[in-house]
């Protein structure tokens, strides 16, 4: 676990009030309350669109009055020992004094709560209220009261709703459209107390913001207070009904307080809001880590019966995530471990990472588990190998990883050899892992450690890897410190470093893809619209039409009806050719034998003509003519395609293409917007990547020109929206350098 940092921070006391109301038992109920600074949220002006008519920003809601209300009412209110709203009620009164809100007990059966005075109704409040705490097993009678006083904010803790199936989520969709009616923001349902948990305020330095769909998933991070960690606040969004993960992230990314943002989410509301919210947080350079459940088959079942959402294709969760910066992680562990990370590190000077250690074993061990997660450990030059081995006896490996052998820390040889790593420019974070308490050289190494990371702006990390967690070196020096990263595990610190030097590394090239959407459409739109027919697929002539609407290239092609003219247009495309039977139907045309190759002379086509017509009868597929098409040897052979997903809509797929895309399912994804270098990113993370390049002699394919049709393609998908359903261009023969590419096939469905 990262280190600490201690300190003040003073709070505002006002007198505390409450407000409740009729009472029943919630789902569940945990807590939070947040000391920060006012300020930060505010409301979007006019909202900018795409050409799909979706917003380009997110509007950030402006949530200070419901993490620092001025008063709270608590509908429901009890003090009768053993029932379940008279707990939630007292520890909301105890955090109400907390942050200073007046709070109002409601309930009419009582007229007094805990000693403060209880009004029978939400109409009987004595003040505007900024949020009101909803303790009964039915909302939406309640909302409906709270909107004709004009309260801001709303908590519903109670269950059976979206997440018990169609009942629930009709019941649901109600409470919805009441909260919209009624022009309240309601957190909920299905929620509980995280938001008013009792945060440490002894605590400064920039704090984690915490998002979660299951509070008790949020408790690993919460308790990394206890090891000096500040945290600032805590979202437990339940069904989001209303306030979803994208609203929560969209406010932490303006909040000054907030160094990182952690989060475990089950299923997004909303796709788009989430990215537009990512977005936000990446042009305002403000780390997001989450756990994100469903990647399997299992998972997402029970994600989905948890909180009735949809969780959405997992690669397509992954890529929306990468293209947006937020940093995805599997585990509660490493969620604490590299939030940390990210919020107090400071940018770093250099990518270069080098291993220290007293053992050799342990310097090696490392060293290979950290290269093989990409990081990079450069070699010290021979000047800084002599200068460390002024300390380290010359049999001993200094060149990174750097052994010590073990008895120079032990005395004032230590800190010079830590100064001298330090030192070198090539080096930007320095990692000694222990892997076990040693006293007194592993207490003298952790101490020098402690004071070099005070006299340097490098990142330095130490892994304790004691299991028993109780020696003064690791509790008193290593967490007293708040500029050694302290971790308990290889791995967790691999992770953490990774994600550290991949976050700054994006956000200091970081152009928002959705600043380059299209606003209008195209010519090409209007020209692809006219071909489209709706609940149709469409036969591979008319979407070729609609490729080279857009502009992308594929064979010279002529359609005929006749084996003569099939004759005439072979002598005009050029030979060899191909034959492809065309129609509405055929998705599949080489399975049924209806496409024919290397056709050279006018005998071939009239053959090939009367063979692919007899089949078509046969097989009882109507046919809107035969292709006659230029054949197209030699290049590499690629996918390229759009699809539409649940949750982020169309999406747009590369990869290798022909045979090999059902093989090998080498494919990426990517989520528009997104501009060139995302898309040559997309290329990069193919494993067939090299086959780009040119391999057993083969020219360097025309990558300029397989990023232009990703790009086109992309436009298409966005201009184009709910009218195309899916296209696949497969293959697209990519040329080679600068002789571009060509979509030899294609199929397009119209829903």
């Amino acid at each position: 676990m990262l280190g600490s940092t201690h300190g003040t921070l003073t709070t505002h006391s006002r007198p505390a009030r409450v407000v409740a109301c009729g009472e029943q038992p919630p789902h569940t109920v945990h807590g939070m309350s947040e000391p920060h600074r006012d300020g930060g949220g505010q409301s979007a002006g006019p909202v900018d669109r795409d050409v799909s008519g979706r917003p380009l920003h997110a509007p950030v809601p402006d949530l200070d009055r419901f993490f620092r209300p001025e008063s709270v009412a608590v509908i429901g209110a009890s003090d009768s020992e053993g029932r379940p709203n008279t707990g939630i009620t007292r520890q909301l009164i105890a955090w109400a004094e907390r942050v200073g809100a007046r709070l109002h007990p409601v309930n009419p059966g009582r007229t007094q709560v805990f000693g403060l005075p209880c009004h029978a109704s939400v109409a009987a409040l004595p003040e505007p209220v900024d949020l009101a705490v909803l303790l009964v097993g039915d909302p939406l009678p309640v909302i409906e009261q709270l909107a004709e006083t004009k309260v801001k904010f709303a908590v519903a803790f109670a269950s059976g709703f979206a997440e018990t199936g169609e009942r629930g989520a009709a019941a649901q969709e109600r409470l919805a459209e009441a909260v919209a009616r009624s022009g309240l923001r309601l957190l909920g349902p299905n929620t509980n107390l995280n938001a008013f948990e009792k945060f440490r305020t002894d605590l400064d330095g920039p704090a984690i913001a915490l998002i979660t769909q299951s509070g008790h998933q949020g408790r690993p991070v919460f308790s990394l207070q206890e090891l000096g960690i500040r945290l600032s606040h805590w979202a437990p969004t339940g069904n989001e009904a209303d306030l979803e993960t994208a609203d929560f992230l969209s406010y932490f990314a303006t909040r000054p307080e907030v160094g990182a943002v952690a989060a475990y989410v089950e299923g997004l509301k909303d796709g788009r809001s989430f990215l537009l919210a990512a977005d936000r947080a990446a042009r305002n350079k403000v780390p997001v880590v989450a756990v994100k459940v469903g990647r399997t088959e299992t998972g997402a079942r029970t994600a989905a019966s948890h909180t009735g959402k949809l969780t959405g294709a997992d690669e397509v969760v992954d890529a929306a995530m990468r293209q947006f910066g937020v940093i995805r992680v599997d585990g509660l562990d490493e969620l604490q471990d590299t939030a940390t990370l990210l919020a107090r590190a400071r940018k770093p000077t250099a990518e270069g990472v080098a291993v220290y250690s007293i053992s050799g074993g342990t310097g090696a061990h490392f060293s290979d588990l950290a290269t093989a997660a990409g990081l990079r450990l450069p070699t010290l030059g021979a000047a800084k190998q002599a200068e460390l081995h002024q300390w380290i006896p010359e049999y001993l490996h200094v060149a990174n990883p750097v052994d010590n052998g073990g008895h120079p820390v032990g005395d004032w040889r230590g800190r010079k050899i830590l100064d001298a790593i330090l030192a070198d420019p090539s080096i930007g974070i320095l990692i000694c892992p222990i892997t076990g308490p040693f006293p007194p050289m592993s207490d003298k190494l952790a101490q020098d450690l402690v004071d070099a990371a005070e006299q340097t702006d490098k990142l330095v990390c130490v892994v304790w890897g004691s299991p028993v967690g109780t020696e003064d070196a690791y509790r008193r020096t290593l967490l007293g410190s708040s500029r050694v990263a302290t971790f308990r595990t290889f791995a967790n610190c691999i992770t953490a470093v990774r994600a550290y030097l991949d976050h700054h590394r994006f956000v200091a090239g970081y152009r928002s893809p959705f600043d380059d959407a299209p606003r209008v459409l195209s010519p090409s739109a209007r020209k692809a619209q006219a071909l489209m027919r709706p609940g149709q697929q469409l036969s591979e002539h008319a979407a070729k039409q609609l490729l080279r609407a857009y502009g992308i290239r594929v064979p010279r092609e002529q359609l005929v009806t006749s084996a003569a003219a099939a004759v005439r247009a072979a002598s005009l495309v050029g030979y060899p050719v191909v034959m492809k039977a065309s129609g509405p139907q055929l998705a599949h045309k080489t399975e049924l034998g209806l496409v024919k190759v290397q056709l050279t002379s006018a005998s071939q086509v009239r053959d090939a003509y009367r063979e692919l017509t007899d089949i078509a009868r046969y097989e009882d597929v109507p046919l809107d003519g035969v292709l006659v098409c230029q054949m197209i040897e030699r290049g590499v052979e690629m996918v390229v395609g759009v699809t539409r997903d649940s949750l982020f809509g169309p999406t747009v797929t590369v990869g290798l293409g022909g045979v090999l895309v059902e093989v090998l399912r080498d494919v990426v994804v990517g989520v528009p917007p997104f501009g060139e270098d995302q898309a040559r990113a997309m290329l990069d993370e193919l494993r067939g990547r090299a086959l780009l390049d040119g391999v057993r002699g083969a020219p360097p394919a025309d990558l300029d020109a397989l990023v232009e049709v990703v790009l086109r393609v992309q436009r298409m998908a966005l201009e184009l929206g709910d009218d195309l359903s899916e296209l696949d261009i497969n293959p697209l023969v990519v040329l080679p350098r600068g002789q571009g590419a060509v979509a030899l096939d294609a199929l397009a469905v119209c829903p």
